[in-house]
């Protein structure tokens, strides 16, 4: 039994394994945090790649959290906004990115904000150290409104919260494993991590997200995580994706160098 067994399944194909739409090719940013040196040299070295890679029509996806933590959050926010002058680029909002605009508004929010990385942001946006100090709660919220251009909230807030591209779906934290894609919620898709991670069990998509800081990429047959800790690491990546294949593009941070590498990616 055991050698027909063997017989039949000779002929069997493997699992197709996950693709993009044809003929498309995705470049899918992890978290930023303000890190804009790295920023930089990815934004270099997508372009590069997508001018030798051959003839699709590409699209850039960042998962969000461009802000915070790292020192020039508000110059990765309008490196950002000008990308997409010269090329499809779509943005999905982090955790972050919300925080920061209720700060406007919630001074509680605006109060957490600040312990979670936003003062770097708000301080990347030319107001002295001094003077920053000495404002109070009320103060300072009134001086956000001044200090951070309507353009730029008008960015953040218009940020997408989804995104489905053949069989893979990418979001910020990841998603509710007991929900289908169409139910999710928004606070899932910028929050969730523990129900996410844990969970062993096929998603209908492969999901690529950030939100949850690795050493390297994270992956299973279900989940992919390209949150490689740009603000503590020094590594920000890229995931190409380009029918069933996948590379990996990252800038490193090397004792004040940064080095590109680009490597397939199983």
């Amino acid at each position: 039994m055991l050698k027909l067994a063997k017989l039949f399944n000779k002929g069997a194909s493997a699992k197709p394994l996950p693709r993009v739409p044809e003929g498309e090719r995705f470049y899918v940013i992890g978290d930023i945090h303000g890190r804009c040196d790295l920023f930089d040299e990815l934004i270099l070295a997508i372009e590069n790649d997508d001018r030798k890679a051959g003839d699709a029509r590409s699209t850039v996806v960042m998962l969000g959290d461009l802000i915070d933590r790292g020192p020039e959050s508000a110059r990765v926010i309008e490196t950002a906004r000008q990308w997409r002058d010269h090329r499809a680029v779509r943005y999905i909002a982090g955790n972050h990115e919300e925080m920061f605009l209720e700060s406007f508004e919630d001074k509680e929010m605006l109060r957490h904000f600040l312990k979670h990385g936003g003062r770097e942001t708000v301080l990347s946006y030319g107001i002295k150290k001094k003077r920053y100090n000495e404002l109070t709660m009320k103060e300072l919220q009134a001086e956000l409104h001044e200090l951070v251009p309507a353009k730029h909230r008008k960015f953040l807030a218009e940020m997408e919260d989804i995104i489905v591209a053949g069989d893979y779906v990418f979001v910020h934290a990841g998603i509710n494993p007991k929900h289908s894609l169409e139910d999710q919620n928004q606070s899932d898709l910028r929050w969730i991590r523990e129900r996410f991670l844990k969970h062993r069990e096929p998603f209908s998509h492969v999901v690529v997200h950030g939100h949850t800081i690795f050493e390297d990429i994270e992956h299973t047959d279900y989940r992919i995580g390209i949150d490689t800790g740009a603000f503590r690491t020094g590594k920000l990546t890229a995931l190409v994706l380009e029918g069933d294949q996948r590379r990996v593009i990252q800038t490193q941070d090397i004792d004040g160098t940064i080095a590109v590498t680009d490597k397939e990616f199983a």
